[in-house]
């Protein structure tokens, strides 16, 4: 399930941008709104998927029909051409993909026993689905869309042209994973204090350290996106000039080589079992941070390209210990009666809130101001825009965040979250 559920979103997201900029013609401004109706499903989804899956229908069964209909649509964006059907159908997308980031994970939390040393052997899955994916496109892109012998002007363009397979091979993997959900274990809807299940999750994240966790995560989502949305681009400058086994390796276009960061992902969440249950959940979270501050400096202020990989391969702590271990705080600080719309209300945040403020300011404010007199984006003054906002969330981590022995049981179950 892990395997599919990322894969669908990795094979197309990292090359969002380039496809639509250099294939379709599209400014930086209707990328960024395509970028941004990706997200509203994710503001839908506690609201709709959340309440669903909780109050009325078995998350399995959800899961097949949103990705079925997901499959047929995704399809579609490899040939749509204009703006306005791009983006009336990104976001029809939105709407059906979104919610089941969320209640994939809400399914793996009701089944297994143990939430530290479980969940991550089967989150990890995931980003090996986004990996071979990513790899998988690269290489589709060097050997079938690389016409040899032309000049690399002309081999660029045909790559570009060739991102919209990835929209295809997305669409068949979400009509696999719809059929495939049909055999997850049964997980029916459970009755809570409130028939409203959204409403009642809301309750439960006005405190500490959930609230503030959710405060955090808006501009951090926003940070991630200029990650998303840019490094594709910078990889690719220095993949023309990088060594031929590289672009052998990982493909051209810059998403097979934005898989370090995946591949480095898998060792941060094979550690977090083992790590979890002795080190607190702030530390966990200001390492993420951390990573994430460090990634964008490397990024602004290094021109080395094996450094430069090296900021890419931050990727595993930034997700393993900030997105990850918020996901597992989300679920310990919750009752079991509204944890599937709780992880909606924390995709809402996160994928959602986050993502649309990010997309904007990403693909519109700071490009503009980034960019020289000769049209070219300055790189350096792009990318020190999150590595100061990030520093900023870890001063705020820091400060506000509850911490000591108190949050260290609850994160390990000795105490109640009501305690």
């Amino acid at each position: 399930m892990m395997f599919l559920q990322y894969a669908i979103w990795g094979a197309w997201l990292p090359l969002l941008w380039p496809f639509l900029s250099n294939h379709r013609g599209l400014s930086g401004d209707q990328i960024g709104h395509m970028f941004m109706v990706g997200a509203v499903g994710a503001i839908v989804a506690p609201w709709v998927a959340g309440q669903i899956a909780d109050r009325y229908f078995s998350t399995q069964k959800f899961l097949a029909v949103s990705h079925l209909v997901g499959g047929v649509l995704v399809w579609q964006l490899a040939w749509l051409e204009s703006y306005w059907s791009f983006l009336a159908f990104s976001l029809v997308y939105s709407f059906v993909y979104a919610p089941t980031l969320s209640l994939t994970n809400s399914i793996s939390f009701h089944h297994l026993p143990d939430r530290d040393r479980d969940f991550s052997r089967v989150r990890v899955w995931g980003t090996v689905g986004w990996i071979a994916v990513g790899l998988a496109i690269g290489q589709w892109l060097l050997h079938v869309h690389t016409p040899a012998g032309a000049t690399p002007e002309v081999q660029q363009a045909a790559q570009f042209a060739g991102m919209a397979d990835a929209f295809r091979l997305s669409g068949v993997l979400g009509i696999v994973l719809g059929l495939y959900c049909l055999t997850l274990p049964s997980t029916p809807p459970s009755k809570g204090q409130q028939s409203n299940a959204a409403m009642e999750a809301m309750t439960e994240i006005r405190r500490n350290p959930l609230l503030t966790l959710f405060l955090l995560a808006v501009p951090i989502s926003c940070i991630h996106q200029f990650y998303f949305v840019h490094t594709a681009a910078f990889l690719g400058r220095f993949q023309s000039g990088a060594a031929t086994w590289i672009n052998e390796l990982f493909g051209v276009g810059g998403g097979g080589l934005m898989t370090v960061g995946q591949m480095s992902e898998i060792l941060v969440l094979a550690s977090i079992p083992l790590i979890a249950k002795k080190v607190s959940r702030k530390s966990l979270l200001a390492v993420g941070i951390v990573a994430y501050a460090l990634r964008m400096a490397i990024f602004a202020y290094v021109d080395a390209f094996p450094v430069i990989i090296l900021g890419v391969a931050l990727h595993g702590l930034c997700f393993g210990c900030f997105i990850f271990v918020a996901f597992m705080v989300v679920d310990e600080q919750t009752t079991g009666d509204v944890r599937a719309s709780a992880q909606s209300l924390f995709n809402l945040v996160i994928i959602g809130i986050g993502i649309i403020a990010g997309s904007f300011i990403a693909t519109s404010i700071v490009p503009d101001w980034a960019t020289a007199d000769d049209g070219q984006l300055n790189y350096t003054k792009l990318f020190s825009v999150p590595m100061w906002a990030s520093v900023a969330c870890l001063a705020c981590l820091v400060i506000f965040y509850p911490g000591g022995r108190r949050q260290a049981d609850l994160a390990r179950g000795t105490a109640s979250p009501s305690s």
